[in-house]
């Protein structure tokens, strides 16, 4: 592959230009998902200071005390989507259960650190919710990249968008740190 307008090679995965961005864009993701992961956006909630373990995804679902939160749930798949999306850039050329072992392990750690610091649970729901999301967006890139007919041509058009979107979110959380938004923490 020499440029963005040859078709894609089937050989091995040779890095593109696109790539350099790709990879910026998804270490800023990583950064506000531990930001809003662990540090919660830097507001303490109550039950931060409870270290707990729940191994049976969903189980809260299927108890009469139990307390769902339904909201929680989908945003959980939706903030690990773009993970899936950089996953489906940078490591097309892997297999899936690659791809999905990164998902896996980015969420079994951010997990596991809320625990071993006392700032929230180990929840497998967490677990099954966070990889997907992953899944999700993995099927959105590639859903791309046969709407382009060409993976690089797809990887540029998510980069703008990304970005786009980067931007978006980056200035809404300041934003929102700022209390200039609308809503606030409770």
């Amino acid at each position: 592959m020499t440029d963005g307008n040859q078709k894609w090679e089937t050989g091995d995965r040779k890095p593109v230009p696109a790539d350099r961005l790709t990879m910026t864009l998804l270490v800023i993701y990583l950064i506000i998902l531990v930001w809003i992961v662990l540090f919660k956006l830097g507001v303490r909630f109550s039950y931060m200071e409870q270290r707990e373990v729940n191994l049976l995804p969903f189980s809260e679902w299927f108890t009469p005390e139990g307390k769902t939160d339904v909201m929680e749930t989908l945003l959980n798949v939706v903030i690990f989507i773009p993970l899936g999306v950089y996953a489906g850039m940078l490591f097309r050329k892997s297999s899936l259960g690659i791809q999905l072992l990164i998902f896996f392990g980015i969420s079994f750690l951010l997990e596991g650190l809320q625990f071993a610091f006392a700032i929230g649970a180990f929840d497998s729901t967490d677990l099954v919710t966070n990889i997907s999301g992953g899944i999700v967006g993995l099927l959105f890139y590639r859903a791309f990249e046969r709407l382009f007919t060409n993976p690089v041509k797809a990887q540029k058009f998510l980069n703008l968008l990304a970005t786009a979107a980067t931007l978006a979110m980056v200035i809404l959380l300041v934003l929102l740190k700022m209390n200039r938004l609308p809503i606030r923490y409770q």
